[in-house]
């Protein structure tokens, strides 16, 4: 696909004005019964923004609560309709303005990045460039790790699913614990035995085990070469996670962050020691400014930093930040972009690489194939 001629401003002119923000929401069943350490679930919905200026569109999304879509369209929409669309940064202050007595955390925030990240899309395509161009390309892709391996799943899908991403080239896989301190220890020994010796484990807990449990876990994990351990507790108890990250034998990494929705909930974890990699989700934290917001604040405490999800819509952004380790190439999330999106990239050798000849991020959503879907 060639890329558009660009819709820049003209000498004079005020703006490119936005004329349209259109909303809507998606459930989509998952292929079996999912769980983690604490909750379990059957479908995912997914809310979409496309906002027009110009003749271009943008599109952004968020995996949240069809609540959400209601929230844009009653509070947020009208913020940025009649906007210029290269002036989204204010419009975004704005939208966090207008929430102020919702409360930033939740919703409110997820309904701010579905429409920030479509802002960011459009003043993308609005040059005629790829988002990653206007963001400041650093590397030509973003590592990732395949992400699954549900407490739901039989020993013999999680080994299935882990060694088919390594089979692949995708040198490093995460599963989920925490439903019992002793099966987990043995899933995680059959799922090494599945990939062999060379690829990265990964594990995330959801923050279902206790400080005691989680340091023990650490103990037997590193035996079987595990060097992430994901919320070992709540990410909201930081004196266990930074209690933790200094108990846990090397190599093991501590995470926690995906369910930061401001710069305040970031700047408090790097700030307690608790964590060795900051996450942040861009369907979560604001939006694409909200994460580089983010990514600038891990920089700043010397963090390794790792995107959570949404892989379709983090590949741009992440080619762009600094110290990115990775991103989260999640089973439900890779679905679910696939089936309503058009241009979304394969993984090359366990990298996503956006593609440069496409503007913004690249993607359109298949109209016709999400109705059957509508929330």
């Amino acid at each position: 696909m060639t890329a558009h001629a660009p819709a820049t401003k003209s000498a004079g002119s005020s703006s490119v004005p936005i004329r349209a923000l259109e909303v809507s929401a998606y459930t989509i069943p998952t292929d079996s019964p999912e769980s983690d350490g604490t909750i379990e679930w059957d479908s995912t919905t997914i809310v979409i923004v496309q906002v027009e200026a110009g003749d271009r569109r943008g599109l952004g999304y968020s995996y949240a609560d069809s609540a959400t879509a209601e929230l844009i369209h009653k509070r947020l929409r009208d913020l940025v309709v009649g906007k210029d669309a290269f002036s989204h940064p204010q419009i975004w202050e704005e939208m966090v303005h207008s929430i102020r007595n919702l409360g930033r955390p939740g919703i409110a925030s997820m309904a701010i990045a579905a429409v920030d990240n479509a802002l960011w899309d459009l003043h993308a395509r609005l040059l005629g460039v790829p988002l990653v161009q206007l963001l400041g390309q650093r590397r030509s892709g973003a590592p990732i790790y395949g992400s699954g391996g549900f407490t739901s799943y039989s020993v013999e899908r999680l080994q299935s699913q882990l060694s088919n991403w390594v089979s692949n080239g995708i040198p490093r896989v995460k599963m989920k614990i925490g439903r019992d301190a002793c099966q987990d220890r043995e899933r995680v020994r059959m799922a090494r035995n599945a990939i062999g010796p060379h690829a990265d484990l990964f594990v995330d807990a959801n923050g279902a085990y206790t400080r005691k449990q989680a340091l023990a876990q650490a103990e037997v994990f590193r035996e079987f070469g595990v060097t992430w351990f994901e919320e070992p507790v709540s990410s909201d108890d930081l004196e266990g996670l930074r209690m933790i990250r200094h108990g846990v034998p090397d190599p093991i990494d501590v995470a926690a962050g995906e369910y930061g929705y401001d710069l305040i909930y970031f700047q408090r974890m790097l700030a307690a020691c608790a964590v060795d990699v900051l996450q942040a989700d861009a369907t979560r934290c604001g939006g694409i400014t909200g994460f580089l917001q983010a990514a600038t604040l891990a920089e700043a405490w010397g963090a390794g930093f790792s995107a959570h999800c949404a892989p379709a819509l983090h590949m741009h952004v992440g080619c762009a930040v600094p110290r990115l380790r990775h991103l989260e190439y999640f089973h439900d999330h890779v679905r679910i972009e696939h089936m309503l999106f058009e241009g979304v990239e394969p993984p090359v050798h366990g990298e996503l690489h956006p593609d440069l000849s496409r503007p913004g991020m690249g993607i359109e959503l298949k109209e016709a194939d999400a109705r059957q879907w509508a929330a």
